[in-house]
């Protein structure tokens, strides 16, 4: 009898235990199935009453909603906001539009944006026409026909590089040669070769990049051009025309046959002494010549003299170029022609002549112009120098961007004591011109002292 009745007893504890288990599943059950049911107008009554609140409101709100929310909850919100507020535009725009808004941002901060992601980096440089541009306003030659997409950002950071070499006057580095037992009085150079002259009664022929040297102490003259009554500062010449011409002390200026040594023209018109003699192609038209037409420019203290140069034997001086009619300016046997622009140091600063039109361009004056003469000049940069430095002007703003120390370099009288050396950098770097050398000039102990473009890093 105790036996079934502790039986019925467990058998009834169970039924009381689960009964409110029970009842407690099914409200969870119906209680879901009204949330479902009413879940969407419960949502759109709480949107109507949040966009009805003030912006401190619904700040305070969503502090609220957020102390309430657990981890399940604040790694849902984490990721969803990740996605709006961090939205990858350049994933999702088109190329085109993406290179668009590129342009709009300078090169630093795009190569920031490089390193946002590899789908930026790949994007960002592929946007050829940003690069060029960069490139361009670091005064870098542009060459349109390279086709790799990628080729001109790292272009771009070779330019950087150079130009904060620049910038920080670490570009150049010096060497010497040493050869000569006597003053060096004449230096001329091209092609990688600098040719030197000296009281030793040598000749010498050195290739700067190797430091070789080729001597001619009893070499047998090629040609002797006899004729001046005073000495010859300045001479040029042209194979295709076979003519080298020479500016002399004696206010002339002599066209010569360079294969026999014969004087072919003796052009007057100089009342002080010709320093310098130019001989090139002219690239432009006007109503005195055309493009193609060689052309020789002489100039003397105070005027350049302009003359048609050809295989015929005479010629008459087409104009006459001065920057003061009083002759209270004097220049300096520093002259440039390219073919289209002539440019001519003086006391005041460089002035640049139109070929075409003979007027003056314009007339640039860094600081402290008085003593500093003209080495080279081009579309974008202009090689100065004085007693004691080496500069760089960018012509676009006439600003100079760097200096080089020099020595105390020989002022030679009796010729060129100083050059430049390669020029085609002064159009615009290019990776491949910034290199060999930019400066020579002769030495009190008989060496030459070398200014050379130092290797990239």
């Amino acid at each position: 009898m105790c036996v079934c009745f502790k039986e019925n007893t467990c058998l009834l504890e169970q039924q009381m235990y689960s009964l409110p288990y029970v009842l407690r599943k099914a409200g969870k059950f119906f209680h879901n199935l009204m949330e479902k049911k009413d879940f969407e107008a419960w949502l759109d009554n709480i949107s109507i009453t949040f966009l009805s609140l003030t912006d401190l409101q619904k700040n305070e709100t969503l502090d609220h909603l957020i102390s309430l929310s657990g981890a399940v909850q604040l790694r849902h919100l984490s990721n969803n906001l990740e996605i709006l507020l961090k939205r990858d535009f350049l994933k999702l725009l088109p190329l085109e539009l993406s290179f668009y808004l590129l342009k709009w941002l300078d090169p630093q901060t795009l190569l920031t944006c490089c390193l946002v992601s590899k789908q930026w980096n790949k994007v960002i440089s592929a946007c050829t026409e940003v690069w060029q541009t960069a490139c361009k306003n670091l005064g870098w030659q542009i060459d349109d026909s390279v086709q790799d997409p990628l080729h001109w950002k790292k272009v771009y950071l070779k330019a950087i590089l150079r130009m904060k070499q620049l910038k920080d006057h670490e570009a150049f580095e010096t060497s010497s040669l040493i050869g000569h037992s006597a003053r060096v009085y004449a230096l001329y150079y091209k092609d990688g070769l600098l040719c030197t002259g000296s009281d030793d009664l040598s000749a010498k022929l050195w290739d700067v990049s190797t430091v070789a040297c080729w001597e001619w102490s009893s070499g047998a003259k090629t040609q002797h051009f006899r004729g001046h009554t005073g000495a010859v500062f300045s001479v040029d010449y042209n194979d295709e025309l076979d003519i080298l011409v020479s500016g002399s002390a004696d206010f002339t200026v002599k066209v010569w046959a360079l294969s026999t040594g014969t004087c072919l023209n003796t052009l007057t018109g100089h009342t002080e002494w010709v320093t310098k003699v130019v001989l090139q192609k002219c690239k432009v038209k006007s109503l005195m010549h055309s493009p193609g037409d060689y052309i020789l420019l002489s100039a003397d203290k105070y005027e350049i003299k302009i003359w048609p140069i050809g295989r015929e034997i005479n010629c008459k001086c087409l104009k006459t170029l001065s920057v003061s009619e009083d002759r209270s300016i004097s220049l300096q046997p520093r002259l440039h022609f390219d073919g289209k622009y002539i440019v001519c140091s003086s006391a005041l600063g460089l002035y640049q002549w139109d070929f075409a039109s003979y007027d003056i361009l314009r007339v640039i004056k860094p600081p402290d112009f008085s003593n500093v003469s003209l080495l080279g000049f081009g579309e974008i940069f202009a090689l100065l120098f004085d007693n004691r430095y080496l500069y760089i002007m960018d012509l676009r703003t006439e600003k100079l961007i760097s200096r080089w120390p020099l020595p105390e370099y020989r002022k030679s009288k009796r010729g060129s004591s100083f050059l430049a050396g390669e020029m085609s950098w002064l159009n615009g770097l290019n990776g491949q011109n910034d290199m060999g050398l930019v400066f020579a000039t002769s030495m009190p102990d008989h060496s030459i002292h070398l200014v050379l473009w130092k290797e990239h890093g």
